[in-house]
């Protein structure tokens, strides 16, 4: 797993920036504000540099070279890197409660359609919500400025040689966002069906996003992160007729990784089950609402009691 790989170390390059990077040092943040998630300034997870909208990591979390460590070593760090972000991801999830925000984590293999298919949810949602994306992408901030064109926030992070998010850059680019009580945000990861089933970033819910065009077997073969999603959308079904492509294989491959997962059948280009998609989406929201107002009254009560 990537925690243990290397991955993220090394040169990026960044909009005609050259960095080399190593663990000799840490760096600063480049910009001054109040961390209410709880950053210190020379943690290894802070942006190394900050454009606009835009973050850019030049490594993932600190992780380690496999070659020379022991088996026991390698699960210490990954331990120890996985629990650092989980708590990095429960000071996220007491932010988006806070603020009434409903958080999607969608994951997919590059290619999957995911940032046309969250286009195209955007312009339907229209402005019955607030709305705002974060953006996942080792380069470029293409996705990002498609985003922004809808009229939508987003915030691009480029992670370098990262391979997927991670908790604490989620939460350096909320602090970029604003006006998004009772709204919902999208954070549209690295395109990678490995790694990010691993990192919690402080979602509601994961949605795995699989294009019919990259076959049916792929629950089988990444099954952690079919694991982790709460609904599998299966997307490009405007293509069924010209691919050979089993539905109800790759739906049944899905529960058998994860009974619980369910599946909506989608097409970004021709809009087939975006209602179904939308309606999903406010059903959870609304219940996450109901759960959080349901956790004052209680603490109220608590409170009451006291007197």
């Amino acid at each position: 797993m990537c925690t243990v790989c290397g991955c993220g170390e090394g040169e990026t390059r960044i909009e005609g920036h050259h960095h080399h990077h190593d663990h000799s040092h840490s760096h600063d943040h480049p910009h001054e504000h109040d961390h209410a998630h709880g950053h210190g300034q020379n943690d290894d997870h802070s942006p190394l540099l900050a454009e606009g909208q835009n973050l850019h990591y030049g490594r993932g979390p600190a992780h380690a070279h496999a070659p020379g460590l022991s088996q026991s070593r390698m699960v210490q760090i990954e331990q120890d890197i996985l629990g650092k972000n989980d708590g990095y991801a429960a000071q996220n999830r007491a932010r988006f409660d806070a603020l009434s925000l409903f958080a999607l984590n969608l994951v997919s293999s590059p290619g999957s359609g995911k940032t046309t298919l969250l286009t195209r949810t955007i312009k339907q949602l229209g402005k019955r919500l607030p709305l705002a994306v974060i953006e996942g992408d080792q380069q470029t901030a293409n996705d990002a400025d498609r985003i922004r064109a809808t009229g939508a926030q987003a915030v691009q992070i480029n992670t370098g040689k990262g391979c997927h998010l991670d908790a604490h850059m989620v939460g350096h680019a909320l602090e970029r966002l604003d006006h998004l009580d009772g709204g919902v945000l999208f954070i549209e990861n690295v395109g990678n069906l490995v790694c990010p089933a691993a990192f919690d970033l402080g979602e509601a819910h994961k949605v795995a996003i699989l294009s019919v065009t990259e076959g049916e077997d792929k629950p089988l073969k990444y099954p952690d992160m079919f694991h982790a999603a709460d609904l599998m959308l299966l997307n490009k079904i405007d293509l069924l007729p010209h691919l050979d492509f089993d539905v109800e294989a790759c739906i049944d491959y899905a529960r058998r990784v994860n009974p619980d997962i369910e599946v909506i059948q989608v097409s970004a280009r021709s809009g087939e089950g975006m209602e179904a998609w939308l309606a999903w989406m406010e059903t959870r929201r609304s219940a996450r609402i109901r759960q959080r107002i349901e956790a004052l009254k209680q603490q109220a009560q608590a409170l009451e009691a006291l007197l």
